[in-house]
């Protein structure tokens, strides 16, 4: 056979036009009289078929040689991927079976059954075709009776599915230039026993994912198949030829972070270290520790990677009895991520305290520090905390990468009535505009957002903060000392001194600060800061409780916002429900038997959000702003009770009211909304 000739050279009946379309008698004799030769059976010349010649008829322009590979799967259409079931526009039917069909109906004297090629498959259904689920939910059986309602699709996932349309398409050009097949890793199922047979730090730094062993071809999806010598390392490394499948870099990176966790390299550095005769950190041995290749340090590093990676807020080391426990806080809930031994306790508390300038001889006393790490080409800041407990210091790192000086009030979910009422706060020249909540409220993150939408060229905006959390271009930043004398209070009697516009205090802890930040703000200068209360008309009893005259917060006071963080609903798995009456009364919604359930969303669970229901958080907020009524009853020295009444009238609405609003826009759910507010 001459391998110059092409597939439809070959065998004519898979020609669509011209005058290949008729096929005669000899013709198809003399192919079947072939393939019986060549391969024997159908079967055999099903995977022959798939495997030599889907290229060949690819290069016709079909584009079934980058979805047709998976035909060769085998008789059983159920043992097959899902995209290799999909791909075949007769599902019953392979390769095989339609050729031989072809040449049954050609020795009939019909006409050529023509071979179309298959339809690209769209792994998450497009919102204009009406096949998606509300909010991504499951879809339901239509009704052909009635006219299919064209479901509600949130923006973010249309810019989700807008982007990954983009990277298909990319992807299967690439793949069809190439002559190799797209793989679409939603879609195939990836045997977890061959993801593990190359390292996963390899993996990683080269964006490639073992997926499956086919023919012993271990087949590797990878996002640039231009990377010959990552391909030639893994070859090298498992001892296999490498069957190259192009993916979508997003799909790839998730797929990693998915299937390539750092659990396993955790281990066994933690093996390796118990396994070391010598301690692996002490005190004179610091030098030697601080090596990026010892174990303890690969131990760290991975950790924070993987940290970073499920997108963490915070990251607990905490030595127990029998060993050193690891816990990652995503969306506000700790979850348990590794177990190490005992042995390892000391030599990772010192490294981190080195890497976070601290003092590792002191154990003791609470310290703090800093770590700036590189992870995937970007700086991310981490702030440290060291604190003694039974078992040895605990530590607490907290991932800063949220990207404070970009944000901006707009950006913060308000609604209408709050936004309108803190805009008009902050805009002031003078007064002071406070925060409250609970530690880990995102009191921070809306400070350094308001500073976004105020901070310009033409001012003087000075901050001082303990620690400071995000670094702004273009701000004075002042890090307070207590060793060295640079209180809260100190700072702030050398600022005002500075000729500043803006002033932002990160906490008013102390009655001297208190004093210093209202009289700051009846001179002149626009004061932001937080305060740890319940409420927003709270705060204004706090003050009085520090020792700051009614008057003078009568006179500075703009206005206060309390805030909580819930969490945000996967916008892909999101389902939506009826409220019921119980939850309903919980929520304090005015219902009467007989009337109509508001619609409610719930969560679902899906890859997106590790199956959890949720991805991210949202700030619920209540905005009290202080007008003329309020202030008179401040400077009378009112009660919280009586400051709250007024201020509902003025229209604050409550943290759980503004949640209820959130509930009811799909942001959020009910239960999200009872467990983080009262």
């Amino acid at each position: 056979m001459n391998e110059s000739q092409s597939s439809a050279d070959r065998f004519p009946f898979l020609r669509r036009n011209g005058n290949s379309s008729q096929m005669n008698q000899d013709t198809a004799q003399g192919y079947s009289d072939y393939a019986n030769q060549q391969y024997g059976d159908q079967q055999s010349y099903a995977n022959g078929f798939s495997q030599n010649y889907g290229n060949g008829y690819d290069a016709q322009g079909q584009g079934y040689g980058n979805q047709g590979y998976g035909d060769g799967y085998g008789d059983d259409a159920q043992s097959r991927p899902r995209h290799a079931q999909q791909m075949s526009p007769q599902p019953h039917l392979d390769a095989a079976a339609r050729a031989a069909s072809a040449v049954a109906n050609a020795r009939r004297g019909g006409g050529t059954q023509t071979l179309q090629p298959p339809r690209p498959q769209q792994s998450r259904p497009s919102a204009a075709t009406g096949s998606s689920a509300q909010g991504g939910g499951e879809s339901g059986p239509s009704n052909n009776s009635k006219e299919p309602q064209q479901p509600k699709v949130n923006k973010a996932r249309e810019d989700a599915e807008s982007k990954e349309e983009q990277e298909v398409i990319k992807a299967q050009e690439l793949a069809r230039s190439m002559s190799l097949p797209y793989v679409d890793l939603d879609e195939y199922p990836i045997d977890k026993t061959v993801v593990n047979i190359v390292s996963g730090d390899m993996l990683r730094k080269n964006q490639m994912l073992p997926i499956d062993i086919i023919k012993g071809q271990l087949a590797v999806a990878v996002a640039d198949p231009t990377n010959f010598a990552a391909l030639d390392d893994i070859s090298a490394a498992t001892g296999m030829t490498v069957l190259t499948m192009v993916a979508t870099p997003t799909k790839v990176q998730q797929s990693i972070n998915r299937y390539i966790r750092a659990n396993d390299e955790l281990t066994e550095i933690s093996e390796e270290i118990v396994a070391n005769s010598r301690k692996e950190v002490s005190v004179d041995e610091t030098e030697q520790d601080t090596e990026a290749d010892s174990p303890v340090a690969r131990f760290v590093s991975l950790i924070i990677s993987q940290a970073i990676d499920d997108h963490c807020s915070d990251i607990h080391i905490e030595p127990q009895e029998k060993g050193l426990q690891v816990r990652f806080r995503i969306d506000g809930v700790l979850h348990v991520f590794q177990q190490a031994p005992k042995e390892m306790t000391q030599g990772v508390i010192s490294r981190i305290k080195v890497l976070s300038d601290m003092d590792i001889g002191e154990h003791r006393k609470p310290q703090d520090g800093r770590i700036t790490v590189r992870h995937n080409g970007k700086n991310v800041d981490l702030r440290v905390a060291a604190l003694p407990t039974v078992w040895g210091e605990k530590i607490v790192m907290r991932i800063l990468s949220t990207p404070a000086g970009n944000l901006k009030v707009e950006d913060l979910n308000f609604s209408e009535r709050n936004y309108e009422v803190f805009k008009n706060a902050y805009s002031r020249p003078y007064g002071m505009v406070l925060v409250t909540g609970p530690t880990g409220s995102g009191k921070s993150t809306t400070l350094y957002a308001t500073l976004g939408n105020v901070a310009r060229p033409e001012i003087n905006v000075i901050t001082v903060e303990d620690p400071v959390e995000f670094r702004m271009a273009g701000i004075n930043q002042v890090q307070v000392n207590n060793k060295a004398g640079m209180t809260f209070a100190a700072a702030l009697r050398s600022i005002l001194r500075a000729d500043p516009d803006v002033v932002l205090i990160g906490e008013i802890r102390d009655a001297e600060t208190a004093k210093i930040a209202t009289e700051a703000a009846l001179t002149g200068h626009l004061v932001l800061s937080t305060l740890h209360t319940n409420d927003a008309p709270s705060a204004v009893s706090r003050l009085i409780e520090m020792g700051v005259e009614p008057f003078l917060i009568s006179a500075s006071l703009c206005a206060v916002m309390a805030q909580r963080l819930a969490r945000r609903l996967c916008p892909y798995c999101k389902r939506e429900d009826k409220a019921t009456p119980a939850e309903l009364k919980i929520m304090g919604v005015d219902y009467h038997d007989g009337d109509e359930l508001p619609t409610v969303y719930r969560p679902g669970g899906c890859k997106e959000c590790s199956n959890t229901g949720y991805h991210g958080r949202v700030a619920v907020q209540q905005v009290m702003g202080v007008g003329p009524d309020l202030e008179s009853m401040i400077a009378r020295g009112a009660t919280a009770m009586e400051i709250q009444e007024q201020a509902e009238k003025d229209g604050m609405t409550s943290l759980r009211d503004d949640g209820w609003e959130k509930v009811l826009q799909g942001i959020t759910s009910v239960d999200e909304i009872i467990r983080v507010t009262v």
